[in-house]
């Protein structure tokens, strides 16, 4: 597979978008989102305001994967940012969410942030954290079974961070 297009979400890219975050919110593996959300509740939580941002993995008119960006609080914690990222089933393992990663990296210290801060990655969701210590983030701390997988019970959820 040849190198995703990175490029901001527009309307006509809802349809590959939510067909993605359905997908990957039903497995209930690697996002604390509720399985019943509905496509206009994805869509309001997904599609960022600016400062934000929000992106798709494209080839061709197929979309691959999507990223959302921006502030990870407001106020006094304004300057570090955050990003969560979803890549269809058909198209892991090919390099999408690395190209995905490294565009919300250097989009975050291009926009000025001091660092990038993740939330909540699931610890059994090895490919990400793998991916993410590549790109040098570090596990700042684990809350310990704070995550029903579906198959592997309550497991930990990462806090990881990048200081530029």
């Amino acid at each position: 597979m040849s190198t995703p297009e990175i490029r901001p979400f527009t309307d006509a890219d809802w349809p590959g978008v939510w067909e993605i975050i359905s997908e990957v919110v039903r497995a209930q593996e690697t996002f604390p989102y509720d399985p019943g959300l509905s496509s206009s509740q994805a869509r309001a939580m997904w599609v960022e305001q600016p400062p934000g941002l929000t992106v798709v993995a494209s080839s061709g008119s197929s979309v691959l994967g999507t990223a959302k960006m921006g502030p990870n609080r407001g106020g006094p914690g304004a300057h570090v940012a955050t990003a969560s990222f979803m890549v269809g089933a058909a198209s892991r393992g090919q390099g999408v969410g690395t190209v995905l990663s490294r565009f919300a990296v250097d989009w975050a210290r291009r926009s000025g942030y001091a660092a990038v801060q993740f939330n909540a990655v699931v610890e059994t969701n090895i490919a990400a954290v793998r991916l993410y210590q590549r790109l040098g983030f570090q596990i700042i701390g684990t809350v310990p079974r704070s995550f029903e997988h579906p198959s592997l019970g309550r497991v930990g959820l990462h806090v990881m961070h990048l200081e530029f």
